[in-house]
Protein backbone atom coordinates (compact mmCIF):
# COMPACT_ATOMS: atom_id res chain seq x y z
CA UNK A 1 0.00 0.00 0.00
CA UNK A 2 3.04 2.28 -0.07
CA UNK A 3 1.95 3.50 -3.50
CA UNK A 4 -1.16 5.12 -1.99
CA UNK A 5 0.85 7.97 -0.55
CA UNK A 6 4.33 7.46 -1.93
CA UNK A 7 4.33 7.03 -5.69
CA UNK A 8 7.50 8.87 -6.70
CA UNK A 9 10.20 6.73 -8.33
CA UNK A 10 13.35 6.07 -6.36
CA UNK A 11 16.57 6.06 -8.39
CA UNK A 12 18.24 2.66 -8.94
CA UNK A 13 20.20 1.69 -5.85
CA UNK A 14 17.97 3.59 -3.43
CA UNK A 15 14.99 1.21 -3.40
CA UNK A 16 15.60 0.19 0.21
CA UNK A 17 15.02 3.73 1.50
CA UNK A 18 11.24 3.23 1.53
CA UNK A 19 11.39 0.19 3.81
CA UNK A 20 13.83 1.89 6.17
CA UNK A 21 11.68 5.03 6.37
CA UNK A 22 8.55 3.10 7.29
CA UNK A 23 10.18 0.86 9.89
CA UNK A 24 9.89 2.73 13.19
CA UNK A 25 12.87 0.88 14.55
CA UNK A 26 14.71 4.14 13.86
CA UNK A 27 12.91 5.59 16.91
CA UNK A 28 15.14 3.56 19.22
CA UNK A 29 17.95 2.18 17.07
CA UNK A 30 19.48 5.19 15.36
CA UNK A 31 21.66 3.40 12.84
CA UNK A 32 20.11 5.18 9.82
CA UNK A 33 20.19 8.72 11.24
CA UNK A 34 23.16 9.67 9.10
CA UNK A 35 21.33 8.67 5.90
CA UNK A 36 18.41 11.01 6.54
CA UNK A 37 20.62 13.82 7.75
CA UNK A 38 22.65 13.49 4.56
CA UNK A 39 19.54 13.67 2.38
CA UNK A 40 18.05 16.76 4.05
CA UNK A 41 19.74 18.16 7.16
CA UNK A 42 17.14 20.90 7.76
CA UNK A 43 14.14 18.55 7.56
CA UNK A 44 15.90 16.01 9.76
CA UNK A 45 16.64 18.59 12.44
CA UNK A 46 13.07 19.91 12.41
CA UNK A 47 11.08 16.69 12.15
CA UNK A 48 13.24 13.64 12.86
CA UNK A 49 10.86 11.89 10.45
CA UNK A 50 12.54 9.83 7.70
CA UNK A 51 9.23 9.22 5.89
CA UNK A 52 8.56 12.95 5.67
CA UNK A 53 12.07 13.49 4.33
CA UNK A 54 11.67 10.79 1.71
CA UNK A 55 8.41 12.31 0.52
CA UNK A 56 9.64 15.90 0.38
CA UNK A 57 13.27 15.78 -0.67
CA UNK A 58 13.74 16.83 -4.29
CA UNK A 59 14.14 14.26 -7.03
CA UNK A 60 17.39 15.98 -7.97
CA UNK A 61 18.77 15.38 -4.47
CA UNK A 62 17.79 11.71 -4.66
CA UNK A 63 19.59 11.42 -7.99
CA UNK A 64 22.68 13.00 -6.43
CA UNK A 65 22.55 10.52 -3.53
CA UNK A 66 22.21 7.63 -5.98
CA UNK A 67 25.43 8.78 -7.61
CA UNK A 68 27.30 8.88 -4.29
CA UNK A 69 29.07 5.58 -3.77
CA UNK A 70 29.43 6.12 -0.03
CA UNK A 71 25.73 6.82 0.44
CA UNK A 72 24.67 3.73 -1.50
CA UNK A 73 27.11 1.51 0.35
CA UNK A 74 25.86 2.72 3.72
CA UNK A 75 22.26 2.27 2.61
CA UNK A 76 22.90 -1.29 1.43
CA UNK A 77 24.65 -2.07 4.70
CA UNK A 78 21.64 -0.99 6.78
CA UNK A 79 19.11 -2.64 4.48
CA UNK A 80 21.01 -5.91 4.94
CA UNK A 81 21.22 -5.35 8.70
CA UNK A 82 17.46 -4.80 8.85
CA UNK A 83 16.85 -8.06 7.02
CA UNK A 84 19.08 -9.92 9.49
CA UNK A 85 17.15 -8.34 12.37
CA UNK A 86 13.76 -9.33 10.93
CA UNK A 87 14.87 -12.90 10.22
CA UNK A 88 16.40 -13.40 13.66
CA UNK A 89 13.80 -15.09 15.91
CA UNK A 90 14.99 -13.13 18.96
CA UNK A 91 15.16 -14.40 22.52
CA UNK A 92 11.52 -15.44 22.70
CA UNK A 93 11.59 -17.13 19.32
CA UNK A 94 14.57 -19.21 20.44
CA UNK A 95 13.08 -20.14 23.81
CA UNK A 96 9.44 -20.94 23.07
CA UNK A 97 8.24 -24.44 22.27
CA UNK A 98 5.78 -25.54 19.61
CA UNK A 99 2.78 -25.10 21.94
CA UNK A 100 3.76 -21.74 23.39
CA UNK A 101 2.04 -18.40 22.92
CA UNK A 102 1.33 -17.60 19.26
CA UNK A 103 0.24 -13.94 19.44
CA UNK A 104 -0.92 -11.22 21.86
CA UNK A 105 -2.97 -8.14 20.91
CA UNK A 106 -1.99 -5.13 23.03
CA UNK A 107 -4.62 -2.36 23.09
CA UNK A 108 -3.82 1.16 24.24
CA UNK A 109 -5.33 4.61 23.77
CA UNK A 110 -1.84 5.92 23.01
CA UNK A 111 1.53 4.62 21.81
CA UNK A 112 4.60 6.80 22.36
CA UNK A 113 7.07 5.59 19.76
CA UNK A 114 8.52 8.95 18.74
CA UNK A 115 7.64 12.53 17.85
CA UNK A 116 7.20 11.58 14.20
CA UNK A 117 4.03 9.70 15.19
CA UNK A 118 2.33 12.04 17.71
CA UNK A 119 -0.47 9.82 19.03
CA UNK A 120 0.53 9.96 22.69
CA UNK A 121 0.68 12.49 25.51
CA UNK A 122 2.63 11.09 28.44
CA UNK A 123 3.54 8.16 30.63
CA UNK A 124 0.98 5.63 29.42
CA UNK A 125 1.94 6.23 25.80
CA UNK A 126 5.68 6.03 26.44
CA UNK A 127 5.22 2.80 28.38
CA UNK A 128 3.06 1.30 25.62
CA UNK A 129 5.62 2.32 23.00
CA UNK A 130 8.44 0.77 25.03
CA UNK A 131 6.46 -2.48 25.26
CA UNK A 132 6.29 -2.68 21.47
CA UNK A 133 9.98 -1.84 21.04
CA UNK A 134 11.01 -4.46 23.60
CA UNK A 135 8.67 -7.05 22.09
CA UNK A 136 10.31 -6.42 18.73
CA UNK A 137 13.84 -6.85 20.06
CA UNK A 138 12.93 -10.00 22.02
CA UNK A 139 10.85 -11.53 19.25
CA UNK A 140 7.67 -11.65 21.37
CA UNK A 141 4.62 -12.10 19.06
CA UNK A 142 2.76 -8.89 19.90
CA UNK A 143 0.35 -6.88 17.75
CA UNK A 144 -0.39 -3.31 18.88
CA UNK A 145 -3.83 -1.71 18.43
CA UNK A 146 -4.42 2.02 18.94
CA UNK A 147 -6.03 5.12 17.45
CA UNK A 148 -4.71 7.51 14.79
CA UNK A 149 -5.72 10.95 16.01
CA UNK A 150 -6.24 13.77 13.53
CA UNK A 151 -4.82 16.26 16.03
CA UNK A 152 -3.75 14.21 19.01
CA UNK A 153 -2.73 16.21 22.06
CA UNK A 154 -2.39 19.96 22.27
CA UNK A 155 0.90 21.83 22.28
CA UNK A 156 1.32 24.41 24.99
CA UNK A 157 2.41 27.94 24.10
CA UNK A 158 2.46 31.07 26.22
CA UNK A 159 1.00 34.42 25.16
CA UNK A 160 2.73 37.77 25.98
CA UNK A 161 0.91 37.85 29.33
CA UNK A 162 2.18 34.42 30.31
CA UNK A 163 -1.17 32.67 29.87
CA UNK A 164 -1.31 29.19 28.43
CA UNK A 165 -2.65 28.88 24.89
CA UNK A 166 -3.38 25.53 23.30
CA UNK A 167 -2.40 24.72 19.73
CA UNK A 168 -3.69 21.61 17.98
CA UNK A 169 -1.46 20.89 14.97
CA UNK A 170 -3.04 18.60 12.39
CA UNK A 171 -1.56 15.15 11.99
CA UNK A 172 -1.45 14.79 8.22
CA UNK A 173 -1.46 11.00 7.72
CA UNK A 174 0.35 11.36 4.40
CA UNK A 175 3.37 12.70 6.31
CA UNK A 176 3.25 10.13 9.11
CA UNK A 177 5.17 6.82 8.90
CA UNK A 178 1.95 4.83 8.42
CA UNK A 179 0.25 3.17 5.46
CA UNK A 180 -3.35 2.06 4.81
CA UNK A 181 -4.09 -1.63 5.36
CA UNK A 182 -5.44 -3.53 2.38
CA UNK A 183 -8.51 -5.70 2.47
CA UNK A 184 -8.75 -8.97 0.57
CA UNK A 185 -9.98 -7.21 -2.56
CA UNK A 186 -7.09 -4.77 -2.65
CA UNK A 187 -9.00 -1.79 -1.26
CA UNK A 188 -8.56 0.11 1.99
CA UNK A 189 -9.60 -1.99 4.97
CA UNK A 190 -12.57 -0.43 6.80
CA UNK A 191 -14.48 -1.87 9.73
CA UNK A 192 -18.18 -1.06 10.09
CA UNK A 193 -19.38 -0.54 13.66
CA UNK A 194 -23.06 -0.58 14.56
CA UNK A 195 -23.84 2.11 17.13
CA UNK A 196 -27.29 3.15 18.46
CA UNK A 197 -29.17 4.64 15.51
CA UNK A 198 -26.25 4.66 13.11
CA UNK A 199 -23.22 2.85 11.78
CA UNK A 200 -19.70 4.20 11.60
CA UNK A 201 -16.81 3.27 9.32
CA UNK A 202 -13.36 2.90 10.87
CA UNK A 203 -10.29 3.06 8.65
CA UNK A 204 -7.29 0.88 9.44
CA UNK A 205 -3.67 2.03 9.19
CA UNK A 206 -0.46 0.17 9.85
CA UNK A 207 2.84 1.21 11.40
CA UNK A 208 5.80 -1.16 11.39
CA UNK A 209 7.73 -1.27 14.66
CA UNK A 210 10.62 -3.59 13.85
CA UNK A 211 9.14 -7.09 14.06
CA UNK A 212 5.89 -5.78 15.58
CA UNK A 213 2.88 -4.47 13.66
CA UNK A 214 0.87 -1.60 15.14
CA UNK A 215 -2.66 -1.10 13.78
CA UNK A 216 -4.07 2.41 14.17
CA UNK A 217 -7.76 3.17 13.68
CA UNK A 218 -9.49 6.40 12.75
CA UNK A 219 -13.07 7.46 11.93
CA UNK A 220 -12.24 10.37 9.62
CA UNK A 221 -13.99 8.75 6.66
CA UNK A 222 -16.02 10.89 4.24
CA UNK A 223 -18.93 8.47 4.52
CA UNK A 224 -19.30 9.18 8.25
CA UNK A 225 -21.25 12.08 9.71
CA UNK A 226 -19.22 15.17 10.72
CA UNK A 227 -19.61 14.25 14.39
CA UNK A 228 -18.44 10.70 13.86
CA UNK A 229 -15.55 11.82 11.67
CA UNK A 230 -14.34 13.80 14.68
CA UNK A 231 -14.57 10.87 17.08
CA UNK A 232 -10.85 10.22 16.71
CA UNK A 233 -9.84 13.87 16.35
CA UNK A 234 -8.28 14.40 19.77
CA UNK A 235 -6.58 12.24 22.33
CA UNK A 236 -8.95 11.82 25.31
CA UNK A 237 -11.97 13.79 24.13
CA UNK A 238 -13.90 15.62 26.84
CA UNK A 239 -17.30 14.21 27.81
CA UNK A 240 -18.51 10.72 28.58
CA UNK A 241 -20.19 9.94 25.23
CA UNK A 242 -17.29 11.03 22.97
CA UNK A 243 -14.82 9.19 25.18
CA UNK A 244 -17.00 6.07 25.16
CA UNK A 245 -17.21 6.24 21.36
CA UNK A 246 -13.41 6.31 21.17
CA UNK A 247 -13.17 3.29 23.44
CA UNK A 248 -15.76 1.40 21.39
CA UNK A 249 -13.79 2.13 18.23
CA UNK A 250 -10.58 0.92 19.84
CA UNK A 251 -12.06 -2.10 21.57
CA UNK A 252 -14.60 -3.49 19.11
CA UNK A 253 -13.11 -2.42 15.78
CA UNK A 254 -9.64 -3.19 17.10
CA UNK A 255 -10.72 -6.67 18.12
CA UNK A 256 -12.09 -7.32 14.64
CA UNK A 257 -8.84 -6.13 13.05
CA UNK A 258 -6.50 -8.04 15.34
Amino acid sequence: MLAYFFNRPLPPGLEGLGDLALDLRWTWSHFTDRLWETLDREAWEHTGNPYFILQNVSQARLEEAAAETGFKEELQKWVAERQRYLQNPGWYGQQRGANELKSVAYFSMEFGLGEALPVYSGGLGILAGDYLKTASDLGVPVVGVGLLYQQGYFRQVLDPDGRQQEAFPYNDPTSLPVTPVQNRKGGWLRVRLELPGRSILVRVWQAQVGRVTLYLLDSNDLLNSPADRGATALLYLAGEKPRLTQEIILGIAGWQVS
